[in-house]
């Protein structure tokens, strides 16, 4: 590759960079919003361009073809793997089923994630935004589906310098056609997670889907075909707020993608440098070729240091190697690195790695106990419940045989998709009468109460006794509910109150 000059960046609005490290003050002069300048992002080939095609490879199959999984939960219950059943008040996610009310689980999953991006921030910065945010798997992809009809970056910049033609124009339909297909299969399949995927698809097909749908698939294609098609990094700049937060979270231990000055400076001109090597004189690896520069999809120097549109994608590091590997130098020129290390080198020290550090383990420590407590709570819970309230007026009542009597409500919760037959069992009075309004009873005496599918119920119970009781007395009850199996489903406490 030959070295690039001063007008090849002036086409793109990049200025040429300055040797060394950047200004710690900033120009006050400049314009608080730059208008946008077309990148063209060159093709590059290494290591971490194959790492982004397999996270998006990955992360787009997942999210396209999931809703297609099938998983047996039994007769009543959808056989779709990943669901969010609105109607039917459910989330399945395989063999795990969340109900409305523990949604102390998404506060978990929330958390879990929160901490989980800390992490990831701590040990390698931005490593989020180069890999994983759905911004920058659709942009990637449009990218790709560009460079495939558009060519790579010379031909299309060489394209649209020379204007309109009808060429240019088949061209430009047939890529906004297929952003448009991109989009619209994006918005779908989002769709699919809120209904049996199979069944949606034959409804949207034949116009019988639920306009709701349509809406939704609609919203979402506008959202995917403009984020990435047209806006790009400038959603990355502009409208994402994580490129604020994380620099207020990262620290000097933190791998970043780094230009490595102490190599690198000073850059010259390969031919250049021969001549200077020749004279005794100092030159650096850095042949000003601008590779790095054309790679970046934010059109990024990373040789001016740390920048707000940087996402530390790390392509800038293939196409730098790629061009010291023809000019026969080491390469990671351009390399992850920490803050530590650039000062360390800058000292001539050896570079200090420290992964494990205070931050790094406190995320993990609160990850891994969230996630502990969350397994546990899922392992434990029940798929039954009572609930017991004491009559207000009166709280108790005398019958005309002496008989003291208290009334409850009794609200029997089942949570399971079939039919479940409940034995109420009240224990704390001895020889106490239970009578329950519109159950049945039971052979051995216990009252039975049918609770449907998904459903609760409410009965009103009786408990009546003839003991001699202490005036005001408060005798501790417990109302227990067995499945038909005999196994104790659920409890709860109460009191018997006396006059």
């Amino acid at each position: 590759m030959c070295p690039g000059s001063a007008t090849a960046l002036a086409s793109q609005g990049v200025t040429a960079a300055q040797p060394g490290p950047p200004p710690l003050e900033p120009d006050d002069n400049g314009p608080l919003y730059e208008a946008r300048k077309k990148i063209y992002p060159q093709n590059v080939s290494g290591t971490f361009r194959r790492l982004k095609w397999a996270m998006l490879v990955v992360g787009l199959g997942i999210y396209y073809f999931l809703p297609f999984v099938r998983w047996d939960r039994g007769p009543n219950a959808p056989h779709q793997a990943v669901l969010i059943d609105i109607p039917g008040r459910r989330f399945y996610f395989f063999f795990i089923e969340i109900w409305p009310q523990e949604i102390y689980y998404l506060t978990g999953l929330l958390i879990i994630a929160a901490m989980t991006l800390f992490l990831m921030n701590a040990l390698a910065g931005r490593v989020w935004c180069g890999y994983l945010c759905p911004q920058t798997v659709w942009t990637d992809l449009y990218i790709a589906i560009e460079r495939w009809i558009e060519g790579d970056r010379r031909k299309h910049l060489k394209r649209d310098q020379q204007g309109w033609s009808f060429e240019r124009a088949a061209r430009a339909a047939s890529k906004h056609f297929w952003w448009l297909m991109i989009a619209w299969w994006t918005g779908g399949a989002w769709v699919l997670y809120f209904a049996d995927a199979p069944t949606l698809i034959k409804g949207l097909a034949t116009f019988q889907a639920p306009l709701v749908a349509y809406v939704f698939i609609g919203i979402l294609t506008f959202t995917t075909y403009t984020l990435a098609g047209w806006m790009r990094e400038q959603v990355c700049i502009y409208m994402c707020p994580w490129p604020r937060i994380q620099a207020a979270l990262t620290d000097e231990y933190a791998f970043n993608v780094t230009y490595r000055y102490d190599r690198g400076e000073p850059r010259t001109s390969l031919k250049k440098a021969a001549t200077l090597h020749a004279e005794g004189q100092a030159a650096g690896d850095c042949i000003d070729c601008l590779q790095c520069v054309y790679a970046c999809p934010s059109g990024v120097d990373i040789r001016t240091g740390p920048e707000l549109a940087c996402i530390q994608c790390g392509l800038c590091i293939d196409a730098c190697d790629a061009v010291m590997a023809k000019i026969g130098r080491p390469t990671r020129l351009i390399a992850y690195d920490t803050d530590v290390n650039i000062e360390r080198r800058r000292e001539g020290l050896e570079p200090v790695y420290k992964i494990v550090r205070t931050r790094t383990v406190l995320y993990a420590v609160i990850i891994t106990v969230i996630a502990a407590v969350m397994a546990y709570t899922m392992a434990t819970r029940r798929n039954d419940g009572v609930n017991v309230i004491h009559d207000r007026n009166p709280l108790f009542v005398r019958l005309s045989d002496g008989a003291v009597r208290n009334g409850y409500a009794v609200h029997i919760l089942n949570k399971t998709l079939e039919t479940q037959r409940f034995a109420l069992r009240i224990s704390g009075l001895p020889d106490a009468n239970v009578e329950v309004i519109g159950g049945e009873l039971h052979a051995n005496g216990d009252p039975v109460i049918d609770v449907g599918p998904d459903q609760s119920r409410e009965v009103r119970v009786l408990v009546t006794t003839h003991q001699r009781l202490d005036p005001e007395a408060s005798i501790p009850l417990t109302f227990t509910v067995v499945s038909s199996e005999g196994a104790v489903a659920a409890s709860a406490a109460d009191h018997f109150l006396a006059p």
